[in-house]
């Protein structure tokens, strides 16, 4: 199982860890997927899936609170169209949370930021720009190469 830093508050009102975290950015001359690394995507992933929750609550609050009312249909037309395209939006978001929990998952089980495919390291610059990422570019690239193959045939 993947060591992680201990988040719990001191009772000085400081995060112990997350101070040793703070500007930290990982970095390839170090140990692939070290603790410090472990938890500095754990906490990106966790940061990423509160304010994703945070826009669907906000969503979900201005549904409840203003109602289409307009009386006009061309405009109501459009408020119709515009909720759902924000629906559509929370749909993909409640996807990638899945995603989300997934590589949380995957951090806690030390399998984290290697390839599903390979077993290799996936980069830290593909992992900071796609923290859920599964594969390394390149097997990622043949994976859809193989997918449009099969679509075609």
């Amino acid at each position: 199982m993947a060591t992680v830093l201990d988040l719990r508050d001191e009772p000085s009102g400081h995060r112990g860890a997350a101070n040793d975290l703070d500007g930290y950015r990982p970095r390839a001359n170090e140990p692939f997927m070290n603790p410090r690394q472990q938890e500095y995507f754990r906490r990106k992933l966790l940061d990423w899936k509160d304010a994703i929750c945070r826009e669907a609550e906000g969503t979900l609050s201005q549904l409840q609170s203003e109602p289409l009312r307009e009386a006009d249909l061309t405009d109501r037309a459009s408020s119709e169209t515009d909720w759902s395209i924000e629906l559509r939006t929370r749909d993909r978001q409640r996807k990638l949370i899945s995603k989300i929990d997934a590589a949380l998952r995957r951090i806690e089980e030390g399998e984290y930021g290697y390839c599903e495919v390979t077993g290799e390291p996936i980069s830290l610059a593909r992992l900071e720009a796609r923290p859920i990422a599964t594969m390394t570019v390149e097997a990622q690239e043949r994976h859809e190469r193989n997918e449009k193959v099969s679509r075609e045939d």
